[in-house]
């Protein structure tokens, strides 16, 4: 099994690392946490123009078809930018809609969604009852356990601010639109919450490799009693426990892009998320004081990880279906 990507794929992800690098992101995160959506909507339109929402939908829709490979790495470079917005969802969005294989619905919806003129949030069974960024999506799809799919209403209840104040939590409001009742929604909505696991450990890894490099960055320059700190073998411990952390998750990552297979799955967002965590307590702890004002920008990263790391599958529920996939092979 090959683990590391081809010539092709990592040009697509310097590609989108390159637009990234040269948009002001931070400056969209703070506007996003304030409410301001437009610097935000239209970083995400950008980024739809490279062709990342494209890997969610197939040809017909005007995607590229499914590939979640090059889409995972098209989101690890997402977290190590910080980009805000339901990203994940939207592409989440595009994979319920192709495995729904409802002709209509998916020519109403997948080409504004791949195209980046619209993006989506949803909500699915056995995940979490809010959706993220409702007032900012275009779209919110919901579907229950009885397998109704629903476009639901503007409104619903707004939670108090998360950890992150980019990530605004919404209850959406009951009723709306009915587009879709069936079992194929449930086998849908399962396929379509495995990748929305799959992108967010994709997401957590880029966040984490952000946080390293930055605290890295900066033991470079900070002194103690005349040296560098990162020349002191406590602080030499601590950045390289955390690159370990990230290495151990990467190739989960891929593994699990590869296979799509539950508890490969499970195992990555499992791995990055706690792997995130820990580079942003290595990050606080390493940068002291200075990591806790807010007009510093790795607080923007910073208050990614927690959130990050138990969205579309906290670290608890991932181990139970690692464990329960582990017990069905030995079976």
């Amino acid at each position: 099994m090959r683990f590391l990507p081809t010539d092709e794929q990592s040009d697509f992800a310097r590609t989108l690392r390159s637009l990234l690098g040269a948009a002001d992101v931070p400056a969209a995160v703070r506007a996003w946490a304030g409410g301001g959506h437009g610097p935000g909507r239209a970083l995400c339109s950008r980024i739809a123009g490279t062709g990342l929402f494209a890997l969610a939908a197939p040809e017909a829709y005007d995607g590229m078809g499914l590939l979640p490979v090059e889409l995972s790495l098209g989101f690890v470079e997402l977290g190590r930018a910080g980009v805000p917005g339901p990203v994940v969802e939207t592409a989440a969005v595009c994979v319920l809609l192709s495995e729904l294989g409802d002709e209509g619905l998916a020519k109403r919806f997948l080409p504004g969604l791949v195209a980046g003129g619209a993006s989506a949030t949803l909500t699915l069974p056995g995940g979490s009852p809010y959706a993220l960024d409702a007032d900012a999506a275009t779209y919110c799809f919901t579907v229950s356990e009885a397998g109704e799919l629903r476009l639901a209403p503007d409104g619903g209840g707004r939670l108090p601010a998360s950890t992150d104040p980019a990530r605004r939590l919404t209850a959406p409001a009951a009723g709306g639109e009915l587009l879709a009742a069936a079992p194929q929604v449930v086998e849908a909505a399962v396929v379509a919450g495995r990748w929305a696991r799959l992108l967010t450990a994709a997401q957590c890894l880029g966040v984490g490799e952000a946080l390293l490099a930055r605290t890295v960055e900066y033991a470079k320059q900070r002194t103690q009693f005349g040296t560098p700190i990162g020349g002191f073998q406590a602080v030499k411990h601590r950045l390289a426990d955390t690159l370990l952390g990230l290495e151990f998750a990467r190739p989960l990552v891929w593994a699990a892009a590869l296979s799509l297979a539950p508890g490969e799955v499970a195992a990555a967002k499992l791995t990055a998320g706690e792997a995130a965590y820990a580079a942003a307590l290595s990050a606080l702890q390493l940068h002291g004081a200075v990591g806790y004002t807010e007009e510093l920008d790795l607080s923007l990263w910073l208050r990614k990880a927690r959130p990050l790391r138990d969205a579309w599958g906290t670290p608890s529920v991932c181990r139970a279906e690692v464990l329960q996939a582990r017990e069905s092979r030995e079976r």
